[in-house]
């Protein structure tokens, strides 16, 4: 049997208006909102999750973390070309060889605040 959640419903039709306009002042530039909602929709696939959890830990290279997850180079690099458009990984090149690492500590951040979160619920 599906379970229901009961929501509350407001029966007012009075508009707080100070209320609306102080949130109002608050709420981030529409443009800046889909950036945002842009970067919640990359950390929504689990490979990228598992590319920045072996990140967080080492910086390494394609083939590295190929082999850690069972993927082929080829995906962990198409991955990693998202993460990196999306400033959440960087690169640098020694040799032959392309290493990656977290663009900077907010990243880190960012997933430690997810995890909390989670944690909550159980």
């Amino acid at each position: 049997m599906e379970e229901r959640t009961n929501v509350e419903n407001c029966s007012c039709t009075i508009i707080h208006e100070d209320v609306v306009n102080k949130v109002k002042t608050c709420i981030p530039q529409e443009e800046t909102l889909y950036d945002l909602a842009d970067l919640f929709k990359i950390l929504g696939d689990s490979t990228r999750i598992k590319i920045l959890c072996a990140l967080f830990q080492a910086e390494m290279c394609v083939c590295d973390i190929a082999a850690l997850l069972g993927m082929t180079q080829s995906a962990i690099s198409h991955q990693l070309r998202v993460l990196k458009q999306a400033r959440l990984v960087k690169n640098r090149k020694e040799g032959k060889v392309v290493y990656y690492s977290l663009e900077d500590e907010h990243v880190k951040s960012i997933f430690d605040q997810g995890l909390i979160h989670i944690a909550e619920k159980n």
